[in-house]
């Protein structure tokens, strides 16, 4: 079950990166400005974002085994017409059902997660999870580039479509919504719905995974969908190829530090939001770095750059364990679709904000090393009101501990 529900969010994360790698030939195809290109990927974002609360209620109504089939289908209908797409209208039309699709997959697979491993190892198989999907960013920057510069445009987003239909297939033959012998409870009424909504939304453990996930996955999130590859290569001087190399890196990154921040959620829940701030600390350091120094920067200092940004994948897995921990089975669905909210909502607004910086800057559409520099820093902003938030809540969580405790 885990391993084709893995193999669905692979491929789902293949369709939400796959944008980003190319930006610069969207550039050229569609005669797009810099905030134009950002606004394909934010409103990619702000369907996905908008869809989990919504997708967490069906889920705990439906299961995962339709949520995932569903998604995949979409997202390779999506692709299949961004393959075709000569104007931006299509364009969008393309993004807005692959983030409709992405926003059905990953809280599904986490709840297979729930379903097939017990308790204990569930913080180390949800790290395991989200670090095996970032394969797919693989699968954009290597074989997806590769498509793009050789057979070219069509073909490069027709082969991902037909993946996600193969997914799709896949799903519906093999994945099941519980275990052999279970019994699975009865749907809840629309009643019931809007409680198990309120009462996860008012649990401070359950905004405290919210903001975690908020201030911990924003960076690698825009780094990765939309202006990492851009950056490296126009505000860096990189060639493609190398760029590549290093989105590649990145992706490996994730998974060795993945299964260490898993055991370290394990062995010391009480220390976690510790954890969520140290990444915090690491990230916006290496941006520091590399932003003080004149581009282009050294080649040792954009590999640490891309080591840290990557922690942000394993640091956000941490909000879904706090909405594991402080809510019921039944409402564990509403409580993941509320926790991956914050950090697509932080990406989609940080994208938003570089593109502007970036048209603001550039002249034409050239990405100067200049304008790059002066964009990622609206990075400042959003570290600033997610640490704000992670430090509330955590209060507040700690208070409610202490209450039911008492």
């Amino acid at each position: 079950m885990w391993g084709v529900g893995v193999l669905a969010y692979i491929v789902a994360v293949l369709h939400r990166t796959s944008f980003g790698v190319a930006g610069i030939d969207a550039v050229h195809r569609f005669g797009a400005s810099a905030g134009m290109l950002a606004s394909f990927t934010v409103l990619q974002l702000l369907v996905y974002a908008g869809l989990q609360i919504p997708v967490g209620l069906l889920l705990d109504r439906v299961g995962p085994r339709r949520m995932i089939a569903g998604g995949a289908l979409l997202m390779a209908a999506g692709q299949a017409l961004m393959a075709v797409a000569g104007s931006v209208g299509a364009a969008v039309a393309a993004r807005v059902l692959v983030g409709a699709g992405d926003a059905m997959t990953f809280i599904s697979v986490l709840s297979i997660v729930a379903t097939w491993f017990p308790g204990r190892q569930a913080p180390v198989v949800t790290q395991l999870t989200g670090l095996l999907g970032q394969l797919g960013q693989v699968l954009s920057a290597v074989p997806l580039v590769a498509l793009l510069h050789g057979p070219g445009w069509t073909t490069a987003f027709g082969s991902a479509a037909a993946l996600g239909v193969l997914v799709g297939v896949l799903s519906i033959a093999v994945l099941r919504d519980s275990a052999p012998g279970a019994v699975r409870p009865a749907a809840p009424s629309p009643r019931q719905v809007g409680h198990d909504l309120r009462a996860a939304f008012r649990h401070p453990g359950t905004r405290l995974g919210l903001w975690t996930h908020f201030v911990t996955q924003f960076s690698s999130n825009t780094f990765a969908l939309m202006w990492g590859y851009p950056y490296l290569v126009s505000g860096q001087g990189m060639r493609p190829s190398a760029a590549s190399t290093l989105l590649t890196l990145f992706v490996l990154a994730n998974v060795v530090s993945g299964p260490f921040v898993g055991r370290l959620v394990a062995r010391y829940p009480m220390r976690r939001s510790r954890l969520v701030l140290g990444i915090v600390a690491v990230n916006a350091g290496a941006w520091a770095a590399v932003l003080a120094c004149p581009p282009p920067a050294p080649a040792w200092l954009l590999v640490l750059l891309v080591v840290c940004v990557a922690l942000g994948g394993p640091g956000a897995m941490i909000g879904f364990d706090y909405a594991r921990t402080f809510n019921p089975p039944a409402r564990q669905g509403t409580a993941t679709g509320i926790v991956n909210v914050g950090g697509f909502v932080a990406a989609l607004i940080t994208i938003l904000l570089i593109g502007f910086v970036l048209d603001a800057l550039s002249p034409g559409k050239d990405f100067t090393p200049a304008a790059f520099r002066a964009a990622w820093t609206v990075q400042v902003l959003i570290w600033t009101v997610g640490v704000a938030g992670v430090l509330r809540t955590r209060h507040l969580t700690r208070r409610h501990l202490a209450l039911s405790e008492g």
